[in-house]
């Protein structure tokens, strides 16, 4: 199912090795087993976490710049955006924030093999230092203020951002990309204002 995805798809997504594909249906397969004992997805059907979390997050991956970079997963959640992104992008430094205990458990053993990889189990305000990108997915940046700082920002959902509000969504100037499988989902990508 996931191999048929990628095909699909290909022209929108990174070109990925077969261990790296492995290393996503294995993603796939941990989250439908904890799934069952701690909520981290709505999604229940492997064709739709394929097209919804996965393949979402790495169009998302396939947008980031060539080159290493340090990246905070804000709200990771079941590791999307940020697991699919660091598979895809071993070149990258991935950090992932979640504030809800069990969730960080699930993402610790989830990114176990993956030395691009560290989580942090705390709210994103209280995380400091710099970073190149900001990524998320479905979380309300204008709800956000403090955390890092980050120069630029990838966000998956389907609400629109705005850039004049005093938020973390305020910080950047966006431009929306949508997603070519799911007309209603769009990435928006982000240039913080200097």
């Amino acid at each position: 199912m996931l191999n048929s995805f990628l095909a699909q798809y290909q022209a929108f997504l990174p070109n990925l090795n077969p261990q790296q594909v492995a290393a996503l249906e294995g993603h796939l397969d941990l989250l439908e087993r904890w799934n069952r004992t701690i909520n981290l997805t709505a999604i229940k059907t492997r064709e739709e976490a394929i097209s919804k979390h996965l393949g979402e997050s790495l169009f998302l991956a396939a947008h980031l710049p060539a080159g290493a970079l340090n990246i905070c997963d804000l709200g990771s959640g079941g590791g999307f955006p940020g697991i699919p992104a660091a598979i895809a992008r071993p070149d990258c430094a991935f950090t992932l924030v979640e504030s809800d205990v069990r969730k960080g458990v699930f993402l610790r053993e989830a990114s176990r093999k993956l030395p691009n990889v560290q989580v942090l189990t705390q709210r994103f305000e209280m995380v400091e230092g710099e970073f190149d990108w900001l990524i998320s997915r479905a979380v309300a940046l204008s709800k956000v203020s403090g955390g890092p700082i980050c120069r630029s920002a990838a966000f998956l959902g389907s609400v629109e951002l705005d850039s004049k509000k005093r938020t973390q969504a305020g910080q950047f100037g966006w431009e929306t990309t949508p997603i070519p499988w799911n007309v209603m989902s769009f990435l928006s990508l982000g240039k913080r204002f200097t």
